[in-house]
């Protein structure tokens, strides 16, 4: 059983009052997803969100091609699959876990009725949902003005920002993390990824920016690589 007072402070829920919050989970259930476990598909009927309390959730999507392209990371504390929220009735992408994880899921029929009653609940999940457009909207401007090398540390660091840990050599990604993930991320090729990443791996300076298992990285000096690469 989790921790109410460390549920509370996600911020999807916040200004949510305890009660109201105790109210709101008792309408959930908790569901266990081991790892690589499918929690929905690309065009399945909506018919569930969900709150991912602890692990982490892969989302992707399939191109016409069948390519599957990993398009986000879902971290502890955030909402996904809230199809109902933007008026949608089909995932527009997949979900599966990457870790073992804890999830709270919810009935997609009862959110009008939970946004309703809790109009702070519905602020918080447009916020989510503009927060994400916003992301969109800056992969784009980088794909269009930005070499690879700039968009491979920035694809990093948001990476260490969201599924990252301090540790005493710098910041560890804490998600099984593939080469082609990242490539995908930053929009570049696997070749590409590859070549950028080993020249992390040992930068004119003599510094390790990332290490040989490409999950740990130095993030401030990643910040030097970032902003140096502006145009």
């Amino acid at each position: 059983m989790f921790d109410l007072t460390e549920i509370a402070k996600f911020d999807i829920f916040a200004g949510l009052a305890f009660e109201d919050l105790e109210g709101l989970l008792a309408r959930s259930r908790t569901i266990r997803i081991m790892k690589k476990g499918e929690i929905f598909a690309q065009g399945a009927e909506a018919r569930s969100f969900f709150v991912l309390v602890d692990g982490f959730v892969r989302a992707t999507k399939t191109t016409g091609e069948g390519y599957e392209v990993t398009v986000r990371y879902v971290s502890p504390g955030e909402i996904f699959g809230a199809a109902a929220a933007i008026g949608i009735d089909h995932y527009p992408a997949a979900a599966a876990a990457v870790t073992d994880a804890t999830i709270l899921r919810w009935p997609s029929s009862q959110w009008s009725i939970l946004a309703e009653r809790h109009p702070v609940l519905a602020t918080n999940a447009l916020r989510t949902v503009g927060s994400r457009l916003q992301d969109a909207h800056s992969h784009v401007i980088e794909l269009t003005n930005e070499e690879v090398e700039c968009r491979m540390a920035r694809t990093l660091l948001r990476l260490a920002d969201r599924v990252g840990r301090k540790v005493d050599e710098g910041i560890e990604i804490e998600i099984p993390l593939r080469r082609q993930d990242v490539a995908q991320l930053a929009g570049t090729t696997l070749h590409s990824a590859s070549r950028v990443l080993s020249s992390f791996g040992n930068d004119r300076r003599g510094n390790s920016l990332v290490d040989k298992t490409w999950d740990h990285l130095l993030k401030q000096q990643l910040f030097w690589h970032s902003d140096n690469s502006l145009p």
